[in-house]
């Protein structure tokens, strides 16, 4: 997914993003934007689903489930 958003201004740590042409406000901590941008700024954002990373964190928490699951009886 991806759309067009611009920098709108500085509120603090934030910067506020207007994005898409519905204008939706989105704040953003400054030390997820790029160094340099000031207000008036357009950016291009994109996000997608890391599926190796998602694959992952579901094994690893599969397996401490049957470890959980499977651990011998403690009296």
């Amino acid at each position: 997914m991806q759309w067009k958003a611009v920098l709108d201004r500085f509120e603090g740590d934030y910067g506020v993003l207007l994005c898409t042409e519905q204008e939706i406000e989105v704040n953003l901590p400054r030390q997820l934007l790029p160094v340099g941008i000031v207000e008036g700024d357009h950016l291009l954002v994109q996000l997608e689903i890391d599926q190796e990373s998602t694959k992952a964190a579901k094994e690893r928490v599969t397996r401490l489930l049957d470890k959980l699951i499977n651990r011998p009886d403690k009296d």
